[in-house]
């Protein structure tokens, strides 16, 4: 259907002096620029849970059974963070288009005090409810107390990624994937997954200490994220300065 719909386009008056190539080299760079370091961020998260699962998986079936409870619920917590990043994507590439690039850093201002603001909501009120939120799920009382013991200490990152999931969806629409791709990379490789093994051996009786590996690694993301923003800024100031 593309391919017949190109060789249309041809024929139609308003292109009749241009020609559409099948393939284009430029476009293609172009668009690997952006999606090949997104591609090696999500297949590195991807890895990091596997890794994550296989820890678990030493601590027992209980603990298994908890986990697996409490992720559920984790994922359904970070919605909203994935929702204000492809915003800010959307928001961000629209006013850089529009040559108005001032409005988009106010965007993305707001949009880290609101996604930090409902995360640490979320993060105090489950302190209360985590066994029974979990209990949704189980009616084993030691699978329910496994599973709220790592909810506790994992839903914090519901605050913290709220960061840098904000500054993810600006960088991919700046055309800077590449800092999305290693503040992640970073945040897995020197905190993450280290936090997790570290956790599962000196604290093989509770999965509490494995779940702060999480919010750590998303505070380094955020730290990352942080400055390179304000280098970006430094940058863009300096050209326009000597423009």
């Amino acid at each position: 259907v593309l391919i017949r719909r190109m060789k249309a386009m041809e024929n139609e008056p308003a292109a009749a002096d241009k020609k559409f190539a099948f393939f284009e080299a430029n476009a293609a760079r172009r668009i690997a620029r952006v999606g090949v370091p997104s591609m090696l961020q999500q297949s590195i998260v991807s890895l990091s849970m596997m890794f994550m699962q296989g820890l678990v998986n030493s601590y027992g079936k209980v603990f298994v059974a908890g986990y697996t409870a409490a992720t559920k619920i984790d994922t359904l917590a970070m919605m909203p963070n994935m929702n204000f990043s492809n915003a800010m994507s959307s928001y961000t590439a629209q006013n850089i288009g529009a040559g108005k690039p001032e409005r988009a850093v106010k965007t993305l201002k707001y949009a880290v005090m609101i996604s930090v603001g409902f995360g640490f909501t979320v993060a105090v009120l489950t302190q209360f409810v985590s066994v029974p939120v979990v209990k949704l799920f189980t009616d084993d009382a030691a699978v329910a107390v496994s599973g709220g013991q790592y909810l506790r200490s994992y839903i914090w990152d519901c605050m913290l990624a709220g960061v840098h999931f904000c500054f993810s969806g600006y960088f991919c629409a700046c055309g800077r994937s590449g800092i999305s791709f290693l503040h992640n990379f970073l945040s897995i490789i020197c905190a993450r997954v280290p936090g997790a093994y570290l956790a599962s051996v000196y604290f093989p009786d509770t999965l509490y200490p494995m779940g702060l590996a999480a919010p750590a690694g998303s505070l380094l993301s955020g730290v990352i994220c942080v400055a390179a923003f304000v280098y970006l800024q430094k940058c863009r100031k300096g050209r326009e300065g000597y423009a």
